[in-house]
Parts: structure tokens; C-alpha cells; sequence
């Protein structure tokens, strides 16, 4: 299970706890919120989600979607099938250098130092 998702499943659970007392008036929306590390108004729009969808709507959606900055898949083809074709062998540096000057490579030094290391090489 990854960190966010665990903490999601933390999250959900404190929840549980601050909506119970509130519930119970044990706890006011203020004390609810700062048992959950949020201001009232976060607390609020949670109080809302749940009432309405249940634990379901305390899910975070941004988890199941891909980045928009996320590199297409041909890009990261097209620059593993260079080095194993052109360049293998050379160091990063290098191979990073060619990208750039010769085909236009527009991606940072790191996105292509991880890709060539994702590949194995």
C-alpha cells in the first residue's frame, strides 16, 4: 500500500473518531477540526461529503488520476530506443548532451538520467 493511501485510510479513521464526538456534542466543530489538522471550514465541507456520500466522500480523487505533466509513453520509447541504438554506452551526460543538441530533446537532464536508469542501463 503506498504512503497516500495509508494516510488516507489514517484520515478516514481520525474522521470517524471527530464526527462521532461532534456528533455526540462531546466536541465542538473547532476541537473536531483541530483533532483532524484542518481549519472548521475543511471540517464543514467533510461534515457535507459524508452526510452525503458516506465514507466514499472522504476519498481523495486525485489519487487515481495520472499527472498532466506525466511524459507521453512514445517519448520516453523514443528516447531508451536512442541510447540502445546510438548511444549505448555512453555516460548520461553525454547521451543527455546529443538529445538536446542533435534531436531536439526538450526534457531535463534527471527525466532522462531516470528513464535510461528505469530501463536498466
Amino acid at each position: 500500500m503506498k504512503r497516500s493511501e495509508v494516510l488516507q485510510e489514517v484520515r478516514k479513521m481520525r474522521f470517524e473518531e471527530a464526527y462521532g464526538g461532534w456528533k455526540r456534542g462531546r466536541l465542538t466543530q473547532q476541537e473536531a477540526a483541530a483533532l483532524l489538522g484542518v481549519c472548521e471550514r475543511t471540517f464543514r465541507r467533510y461534515l457535507v461529503r459524508y452526510e452525503e456520500e458516506g465514507m466514499l466522500g472522504l476519498v481523495d480523487r486525485r489519487l487515481g488520476q495520472l499527472s498532466h505533466r506525466r511524459a507521453p509513453v512514445d517519448e520516453v520509447m523514443a528516447v531508451a530506443e536512442l541510447y540502445s541504438r546510438r548511444y549505448c554506452g555512453f555516460a548520461v551526460k553525454h547521451c543527455y548532451s546529443w538529445y538536446r543538441r542533435a534531436h531536439g530533446g526538450t526534457r531535463s537532464y534527471t527525466w532522462v538520467k531516470n528513464r535510461l536508469q528505469d530501463r536498466g542501463w
